[in-house]
């Protein structure tokens, strides 16, 4: 009997030992596993992709890539991918209706996992939400379908220059431009070759040291007279940096505004004729007068119109002066033939 009792004793020890192992695995399977958490302590989510990539449950779910869960099931709703995750509550503030997730990678094999961005801003996801789900870019997928858009894009570019569009195409297809393309290359070259002969303004400042120095000299006067111009030196150097010339342009301005304004206010000459009426018609009615007295001695009449057109008139006093003059002439000479005074005294 104490021996029955020795052994059932034994086995119960190796059963407790037992039970002890299996729960030490089990809680080193946890450490080991991630970030998840017991049952208890999870919470359930989902979202919904276009294409899974391969993701299988028990794939990691992580948040800013930090293992948070773990994938549970994925099945078709639709022409769309349900994906089912456990995740650890603690987390729970950092998915919000502001995060997206997205398909990632594990590892360079290309594993697949479910990464969600954090987001501390928006409403908390409530358990069975869904996350919404956005596309990772740097993914297999993202650069397959980058990839392929490139190619379409690339084939249609060779289309187009087959069919002789744009530059290329008609450079391709287009005999005549190749022709025309041909001759400016030629054309080029013998411009090429000429300038190395010298011949030309450009060939021969390009071989000719004396036109180079010219060239160098002429630029070295240019900026000598610019250094003298700043310096104020000369005549346009005292416009541009004399303020003397500047205030007598100025005061030359207010001295024309000042005259502007009397004529416009009619002060003086010039301002009377040219507000007041009156003066006007006096002196038009003036000139008037001037246009018929020149239109009457043009047609020869008075005094003054016979002497510029009567050639006898004009003789006559011409002659009439030559006789006063001798006579002025006499007198001077002998001045008792001509003036005798006589007194009489009664």
């Amino acid at each position: 009997m104490p021996r029955t009792r020795s052994l059932a004793w034994a086995e119960l020890k190796i059963g407790l030992i037992s039970i002890f192992a299996i729960f030490m695995t089990l809680v080193l399977i946890f450490l080991l596993s991630g970030e998840g958490g017991f049952w208890w302590q999870q919470y359930g989510l989902k979202t919904r992709f276009e294409n899974i990539a391969g993701l299988k449950p028990g794939a990691p779910v992580r948040v800013a890539g930090v293992e948070v869960g773990s994938v549970t099931a994925a099945a078709f709703d639709g022409d769309r991918v349900d994906v089912a995750m456990k995740v650890n509550q603690k987390y729970k503030h950092l998915i919000t209706s502001e995060s997206v997730a997205v398909l990632g990678s594990v590892s360079l094999l290309g594993e697949a996992a479910v990464d969600i961005s954090a987001a501390g801003h928006g409403t908390p996801v409530p358990e069975w939400g869904y996350v919404k789900s956005g596309r990772a870019v740097g993914s297999l997928a993202d650069v397959t379908t980058q990839a392929t858009e490139g190619i379409e894009q690339l084939t249609a570019v060779l289309a187009d220059v087959r069919n002789g569009r744009g530059t290329i195409g008609q450079l391709i297809t287009n005999d005549s431009l190749y022709r025309e393309l041909n001759r400016l290359v030629a054309s080029a070259e013998e411009v090429a070759q000429n300038v190395n002969r010298g011949r030309g303004t450009i060939g021969r400042l390009a071989n000719n040291p004396a036109a180079a120095q010219a060239l160098e000299g002429a630029l070295q006067n240019l900026q000598d007279v610019t250094a003298r111009i700043r310096a104020g030196e000369g005549t346009l150097g005292k416009f541009l940096t004399d303020d003397t010339l500047s205030r007598n342009l100025t005061s030359m301005s207010t001295n024309v505004d000042a005259i502007t304004g009397r004529l416009s206010k009619g002060q003086g000459t010039a301002g009377a004729l040219l507000n007041e009426r009156e003066l006007y018609d006096r002196m038009n009615s003036m000139m008037n007068r001037m246009d018929q007295v020149t239109a009457a001695l043009q047609k020869g009449e008075g005094t003054a119109g016979q002497l510029l057109h009567d050639k006898q008139l004009y003789e006559n006093m011409n002659a009439t002066m030559a006789e006063l003059r001798k006579l002025i002439a006499a007198i001077s000479a002998d001045p008792k033939k001509y003036l005798n005074v006589k007194v009489s005294i009664f």
